[in-house]
Formats: structure tokens, sequence, C-alpha cells
């Protein structure tokens, strides 16, 4: 028999692929040509955590150094990003989203929201409901506040 813990992990395991996939395609058919989804990714990561370095963003898209920093290189040409020396340390570079690379991110979320909201537009008001307060509990149980919590006091 299956617990109740082991059927929800099973469901996130089976949905969050499937959406997943289906915000990619959206977001590679409503980006500029030359921005990548990674790129998207990152420029997304950026405006979260606004002064991430190039190690943070490299761990976040699962990227080396090296091809991380080619990927940045990319996007501080076409001035959608802007790096610069932390003042605290210098061999540290900060990451920063550009007033064009804001708009660009915003315009790609935005048809992407739009897209969604006409594929969960069917569903009745009681599921709407449903699917939205599912996601708030996930962004809690996944967010990066509630694994610093869930790391037990003599580990951190």
């Amino acid at each position: 028999m299956t617990s109740p813990i082991q059927s929800a992990a099973q469901q996130v395991l089976d949905t969050v692929p499937l959406v997943m996939r289906t915000v990619r395609a959206q977001l590679r058919t409503h980006r500029r040509a030359d921005i990548s989804v990674p790129q998207l990714r990152a420029m997304g990561y950026i405006d979260r955590n606004d002064g991430a370095s190039l190690s943070d963003l490299a761990n976040y898209i699962g990227l080396t150094l090296p091809s991380m920093s080619k990927l940045i290189d990319g996007l501080v040409a076409r001035k959608l990003i802007g790096r610069a020396a932390d003042s605290r340390d210098r061999r540290r570079i900060c990451l920063s989203l550009t007033p064009l690379g804001r708009e660009e991110l915003r315009a790609a979320h935005r048809s992407t929201e739009r897209f969604l909201a006409d594929q969960l537009s069917g569903l009745p008001d009681e599921d709407l409901k449903t699917v939205s307060d599912a996601m708030r509990l996930l962004k809690a149980v996944f967010s990066p506040e509630s694994a610093v919590d869930a790391i037990p006091e003599n580990k951190q």
C-alpha cells in the first residue's frame, strides 16, 4: 500500500517534468531568437538574486564555470546583463540584469503566463484554487529558505 507521502512524491515526479517541458517549449517560441532557454533561466536567476556570482549561477544552471562564463559573455555583449567586481572581494564578479534584460525577461514571462492561463482556463474555479493552493505549498517546501530551515542545527 502506498503512503500519502509516497503518492504525493510520485505525483510531483510525474507532473513537474510535464509542466516544465511545456513552459520551456513556450519560452522557446516567445523569446528573442538570440536568447536561449538556458540564458533565460540565467536571467531569471539573476533577477531573483541580484549580485549573484558566476559560481552561484553555474551551480544553479548546472554548467561548468567556463561554459557559464561563455553564456554570460553573450548576454553581456547584448547588454542584457551587467557584471562588476564585488566591492568587498575584487576576485568575485557580481551579475545583474540591465533594464533591457529585465524587459526581455518580463516579456518572455508574460507570454508564457498568458499561455498557461489559456491552458488552465477550462478548469472549474474550484480546481483552479486547488492548483494555486498546491503550487503555494510546493513553493514553501522547495524554496531555498525552507531548505535551510530543514537542516538540523548541528549541521549548519
